[in-house]
């Protein structure tokens, strides 16, 4: 035994570094960017979800209503239940380039690495007649939401050997005129949201 051992250690160097090498393209790797001139200049309603690795859940809502008596609402469920996932090694959601640069309008974007992340923007909107009160703003514009991760999850290796990074680099997004709703995840069983709520009342008939 003693033998053996002796000669697990005068292993030459290169060998040592193709066991690494072959360590690295075993692990698994969960990654998202949104890059280079990506929805740059664009205007107008964007929506955009992107997701790398498993039983990630994503939306983007808007309800728009506008008349006499306007009501709007948004109402989403997202949820998990018994779900098995191995979690990746290393997990990387990030923005950079020039995407969106000089871009505008309503813009909501979900971005997510890794497994069970759930992501939710929801633009919710009433526009009703000048005078109109008896619906109180509570109605007017309201979104109801409930989010719940993933059961069950296995985290391989220590703790320490995960890397996670989200970012949106300096150039991206530079000159965005608007309404702006971002969700970036890199992980396991994460929960973000975005919610605007407008309530307005016109100025006449013609609203």
């Amino acid at each position: 035994m003693l033998m053996i051992a002796l000669s697990m250690q005068a292993l030459p160097a290169h060998a040592q570094q193709a066991g690494d090498d072959y360590a690295d393209m075993l692990q698994y790797l969960a990654e998202t960017r949104i890059g280079d001139d990506v929805l740059a200049g664009a205007s107008g309603a964007i929506a955009v979800n992107i997701a790398a690795g498993d039983l990630n859940q994503q939306a983007n809502l808007r309800s728009i209503a506008i008349g006499e008596y306007a009501q709007a609402s948004s109402v989403a469920l997202q949820r998990h239940h018994t779900d098995v996932a191995t979690a990746p090694d290393h997990a990387i959601a990030v923005i950079s380039g020039n995407a969106l640069q000089g871009a505008g309008g309503l813009a909501s974007i979900n971005q997510a690495s890794g497994t069970g992340n759930a992501e939710l923007n929801a633009v919710t909107v009433a526009l009703a007649q000048r005078g109109i009160r008896e619906t109180p703003d509570a109605l007017l514009a309201s979104a109801d939401f409930a989010s719940a991760g993933v059961q069950a999850i296995s985290e391989p290796g220590a703790a320490g050997t995960h890397t996670r990074e989200v970012g949106v680099d300096g150039s991206a997004l530079q000159g965005f005129d608007g309404v702006l709703q971002l969700n970036q995840a890199a992980g396991v069983a994460n929960a973000t949201e975005n919610r605007l709520l407008i309530s307005v009342q016109g100025g006449g008939p013609g609203i």
